[in-house]
């Protein structure tokens, strides 16, 4: 777990790693906390007057909290394929949500069951299988008021998989946790 400082110090850094890549700048980090050393998995979410306007991630941990941050913060701004990239001119109007991800899981629980094993609020799924996969951060239920297999259904749609499709024992679900930090608007 990121402290408040901490969670601080990932906002800063996700947004100087986008002004930078907007200005066609690299940006390396340096003096980071120790945990930051860490790998870990993180996204990094835009959004535009309360409105989405990038949200890229790296969900396991295979980089470093530090460079994965700088990564998923450049890669929200400038290749989310929903939008087009961030301007320079649009900086001061983003904000800056990031989501430090726990290792996914499992559900270790017959297919059937995964339901019961899902908690809103708590945790982010990816769904997998059929050569796809799909993942939706833990905050996205609570934003959209879904119950857990509304949850588990579009959890599905995203990857590009039919609603239900958690139910079927070639499709994986697991589970992770995410520490959410946002800049105050």
């Amino acid at each position: 777990m990121l402290i408040d400082e901490e969670g601080r110090i990932a906002l800063q850094t996700a947004r100087r790693a986008i002004e930078h890549a907007v200005n066609g700048e690299t940006y390396a980090p340096d003096n980071l906390p120790g945990i930051f050393d860490e790998k870990r998995g993180v996204f990094v979410t835009i959004k535009k007057r309360g409105d989405l306007r990038g949200c890229i991630g790296l969900p396991y941990p295979v980089k470093s909290l530090g460079e994965a941050l700088v990564e998923a913060a450049v890669s929200a701004a400038l290749q989310d394929p929903r939008f087009p990239p961030v301007s320079g001119r649009e900086i001061p109007d983003i904000d800056l949500e990031v989501t430090v991800l726990t290792a996914p899981e499992p559900l270790a629980c017959p297919p059937v069951d995964r339901p019961e094993h899902v908690v809103i609020g708590k945790h982010g799924l990816i769904v997998s299988g059929l050569g796809t996969s799909g993942l939706l951060l833990p905050q996205v239920p609570v934003e959209y008021n879904w119950e857990t297999r509304e949850f588990l259904d579009y959890t599905c749609k995203k990857a590009g998989l039919m609603a239900g499709c958690w139910k079927r024992s070639d499709v994986n679900v697991l589970t992770f946790e995410g520490q959410i930090f946002e800049e105050e608007a």
